[in-house]
């Protein structure tokens, strides 16, 4: 089975080589790129186009590697032992069973998402770092070994915001989703507006290009966001002419949809008086 992209993703041809090369080698795919370029998204897509089941694990700054296992509750075992409940003897009751073991149970291969994983401590992927490699872990409270009954296809995402170590990224394929150029970016507009207006189109995006290159921009607005600004478009009926911008006033419409906060508005604002004084 071969990754080619989907009605609902476009995928560039990096993309599905990085995605086919991850799943021939049986490594994780390490996912990165700007937020809202549609890493996590490429999970959903690979596992509809594979015809796998999705299972997904998100990880947050209080995600620890071992809750993908699974967890065990000590604190329900002891206050029912204390209650004299008969389900005290026998501890699987209380093991709780992480995305991982998860992914490693089920009958048929599917597709285990890691979601941000940079978002977690750092020692967060070398916690993982065996299971991931050799697809089994040991529980401590059974006395058993869970083993992957078939591999899973792990696409694993980060947003840069900590360095990962090296012996992680030893196990990884990599792939840097870089931001659309022009005619992908169409391409994935007419996905979610199919039949939208050319001449509204080519204005709307020379704009977003326009602004997405201004120097000084904190954040650089992503796809998602160049996609809920040409919703706003549609939904207000606005015309290629409606867009035209005064020249004392660089802020293209509903920018409330691109920009995100107040230091770049304040940029342009800073602009557009430098332009009004030059003019």
């Amino acid at each position: 089975m071969k990754f080619a992209g989907t009605d609902a993703y476009v995928a560039t041809d990096d993309l599905t080589v990085a995605v086919n090369a991850s799943v021939t080698l049986e490594r994780p795919l390490l996912v990165k790129g700007e937020p809202g370029t549609g890493k996590t998204e490429l999970a959903r897509q690979v596992a509809q186009a594979l015809g796998m089941r999705l299972i997904e694990w998100h990880v947050k700054s209080t995600t620890r590697a071992a809750q993908g296992l699974y967890e065990y509750d000590a604190v329900s075992r002891l206050r029912d032992s204390q209650l004299g409940d008969a389900r005290v003897a026998d501890v699987r009751n209380y093991i709780r069973k992480g995305k991982l073991w998860e992914s490693f149970e089920a009958p048929e291969k599917v597709v285990l998402l890691i979601d941000e994983i940079d978002k977690a401590d750092i020692e967060f992927p070398n916690d993982l770092l065996q299971e991931l490699d050799r697809m089994e872990f040991f529980v401590y409270e059974t006395g058993e070994t869970v083993r992957a009954q078939h591999r899973p296809v792990v696409i694993i995402t980060s947003n840069n915001e900590k360095e990962l170590p090296d012996a992680f990224l030893r196990r990884c394929f990599f792939h840097y989703i870089r931001f659309p150029e022009a005619e992908t970016l169409r391409r994935i507009v007419e996905v979610h507006f199919p039949g939208i207006k050319e001449r509204l189109l080519a204005t709307a995006l020379t704009q977003f290009y326009e602004l997405r290159e201004t120097p000084g921009l904190k954040k650089k607005p992503s796809t998602s966001e160049v996609l809920d600004w040409l919703k706003l478009l549609l939904a207000e009926d606005l015309s290629p002419d409606d867009l035209k911008r005064d020249p004392g006033q660089l802020l293209p419409r509903l920018h409330g949809a691109l920009l995100k906060n107040e230091q770049d508005v304040h940029l342009f604002e800073r602009l557009a008086f430098m332009a009004r004084r030059g003019g």
